[in-house]
Formats: C-alpha cells, structure tokens, sequence
C-alpha cells in the first residue's frame, strides 16, 4: 500500500507541473481539446490506458 500512494504521488506531482509550469497553453490546449469529435478523446484515452499498462508490465517484470 505504502508503494501505491508513492506511485499516485507521483501522477499528482507530473500532471500538476504542466498547469504549473504553462497555465496560459493549458487553458488553450484545454479549449481545443472541447472542440474534439468524442471518439477522438476516446482513441487518445484507450492509446493512454495501453502505454501505462505496457509500463507497468515492464516494471513489474524482473
């Protein structure tokens, strides 16, 4: 449990840098992405999902 809140920690701390670090192309970035047909963010989702799991199999494997 302990390694699970480091890992989720660790999500918090890189998701919050790019608001930090460009909060104006954010918002804009953010704006556009409204505009996106909903299959496009659900591909983009899905293609998000898949890397993650591929990266948590490459950490879990020794």
């Amino acid at each position: 449990m302990k390694y699970f809140l480091c890992v989720i920690g660790m999500v918090f701390v890189l998701e919050g840098i790019p608001y930090f670090a460009f909060p104006e192309r954010i918002k804009t970035f953010l704006l556009r992405m409204a505009d996106m047909p909903a299959r496009n963010l659900r591909i983009m989702g899905f293609i998000s999902i898949l890397l993650g799991l591929f990266l948590v199999y490459l950490g879990r494997t020794e």
